[in-house]
């Protein structure tokens, strides 16, 4: 396979005053309404979109990828094959600064390609086929590989989530599964941790001395890196109409997830524009926690995915417009090479709730509780969260519904105890399609136990398949392996999946050179 196929009414109010600190008269600025706080700041220990929004900010990737998903030199000037794709040497540019002054050498880079690998579903299968991973010399990195590993680029390129962010050798030295607080990368901006307030304001301001790369034309994560502003502020707003007022008012430039029920209100105001930003969709998904009861019984999770109606969970996030949303959706998004119609039929099958009582009441559930942890400032997962409650509760399970903020559940989501004992059971998130474009990069069709993303499932079968996906000779034959994971992952259900939908941002109209893909503050230029 070519390797780049694979990478194919409360609005009108007025804004509430919002605080922010004094900027120097004249100063470029840009204010960001995120989706959510960033509650870690280690882009590394999290899949948290909003944290990886952050890293491109302040870090920045050997390799971008283009709007055609092409993966494109971005600290890299190049890199070499040799020895029969066994040997693969990068080329740092030169000039390249970390924001403490210390210049960024091969050795930082082979320090965070290690960090992010032990994270990283296609980081991982590079390390398992890996003989070394050196320093040359300051501005040459090799890869000694096994065999011949074609996705590697695209791995180093890739903007999902862990990304691959370049750190400081000293900070990407420590260990891959405890947070970061040492912000410091070589980015276009730097992370103004002194001014930043939990749960309000974060901000970021420009690093003088980035050195965009030359040439090319800037799409997605790929090409020059042109910072515009002299500070970036992201305001933490969990009220939506206090959001697009503040929008509609001209006192924020840009909010990235408006509210379903705003949209057409947004779309109807003169000075804003509402646009589709990331064309891969966002996947949604119930996860299990597979250590401790009742969801470590693989029949159990069977039993609810006949409980699961793909369409209430997308009208609930993004409204009754069937052009934002898709329903009958497995573990690949649908028109991408890897999707399938194998095992739908668990998904498209009438629904019946007093066969999915019996089906757990056969699989073994005896009314253990269910510990389902919902984020309430976060609204399209808020919306997941309810419409799961719903769900579990008309199948007769016994539900304990934490209702908290997003940074409380990506914490405890982290937790491995007991739900009793501070742990959990079940939680609600979405994963853009470009994340599970492929089993390469699935992280949430992994089953390699404690080393598995959040609910740590162990599920050899499935590692069986990706490592046969890797193998296979060509896209036909990856494609019906495809199909046995998508049947696999019915059978031992990793988590349940809810649909596709598609999230427009919204910004002020005077925002020129807004590239699409996700929230990235390069380029973008204020009238």
């Amino acid at each position: 396979m070519d390797r780049r196929s694979f990478l194919l009414g409360a609005a009108g109010a007025a804004a509430l005053p919002l605080a922010a600190p004094a900027t120097a008269q004249g100063a470029r600025l840009l204010k960001f309404i995120p989706q959510a706080d960033v509650a870690v700041v280690d882009p590394i220990v999290t899949t948290a979109y909003v944290t990886r929004h952050h890293g491109f900010l302040i870090y920045d990737t050997l390799y971008g990828v283009d709007n055609d998903f092409r993966p494109q030199p971005q600290m890299a000037e190049g890199h070499v094959v040799e020895d029969g794709g066994r040997r693969v040497t990068i080329t740092l540019r030169q000039g390249l600064k970390f924001h403490d002054g210390e210049k960024v050498r091969a050795r930082d880079a082979v320090a965070s390609v290690k960090r992010w690998a032990a994270r990283d579903a296609m980081g991982q299968a590079i390390m398992a086929n890996l003989d070394e991973l050196v320093a040359e010399d300051d501005r040459r990195l090799t890869f000694r590989l096994k065999k011949p590993f074609a996705l590697l680029i695209d791995a180093l390129a890739k903007p999902a989530s862990p990304v691959c962010f370049i750190m400081p050798e000293r900070i990407a030295n420590s260990d891959p599964n405890t947070p970061i607080r040492d912000n410091i990368g070589s980015g276009p901006f730097r992370f103004a941790a002194n001014e930043r307030v939990p749960g309000s304001l974060v901000v970021y301001e420009k690093f003088a001395d980035y050195t965009p790369r030359s040439g090319g034309t800037p799409e997605f994560t790929s090409g020059p890196k042109a910072a515009n502003f002299d500070r970036v502020e992201w305001h933490v707003i969990p009220d939506a109409a206090t959001a697009a007022g503040a929008l509609q008012s001209g006192e924020m430039d840009w909010w990235e997830q408006p509210t379903a029920d705003l949209l057409p209100r947004l779309s109807r105001m003169r000075n804003v524009v509402v646009e589709q930003y990331d064309r891969t969709g966002l996947m949604g998904l119930c996860r299990f926690n597979h250590l401790h009861p009742p969801f470590n019984n693989p029949a159990i999770r069977r039993a609810l995915l006949g409980a699961v109606n793909q369409a209430d969970y997308m009208t609930a996030v993004i409204g009754t417009d069937q052009s934002m949303w898709r329903d009958g959706v497995g573990f690949f998004p649908p028109g991408t090479p890897f999707a399938s119609e194998a095992g739908l039929d668990v998904l498209t099958a009438p629904r019946d709730y007093e066969k999915v009582k019996r089906d757990l009441a056969a699989a073994g559930y005896r009314g253990e509780k269910v510990v389902l942890i919902a984020a309430s400032d976060f609204p399209s997962l808020n919306a997941l969260a309810q419409v799961c409650h719903d769900m579990l509760q008309k199948s007769g399970m016994n539900v304990d519904y934490v209702s908290t903020d997003w940074g409380s559940v990506v914490t405890r989501r982290a937790n491995r105890n007991p739900p009793d004992q501070g742990g959990w059971s079940i939680f609600l998130t979405f994963f853009t399609g470009l994340d599970f474009f492929s089993p390469a990069g699935h992280l949430g069709l992994r089953g390699n136990g404690a080393n598995a993303w959040f609910g740590w499932p162990t599920m050899p079968k499935l590692e069986e398949l990706r490592q046969a996906w890797f193998d296979a000779p060509d896209l036909p034959a990856q494609q019906k392996i495809a199909a046995e994971i998508q049947e696999e992952g019915f059978r031992e259900v990793p988590y349940l999946p809810v649909g596709q939908y598609f999230q427009p941002w919204s910004y002020r109209s005077n925002l020129t050179g807004v590239l699409k893909g996700l929230p990235m503050f390069w380029n973008v230029s204020k009238a």
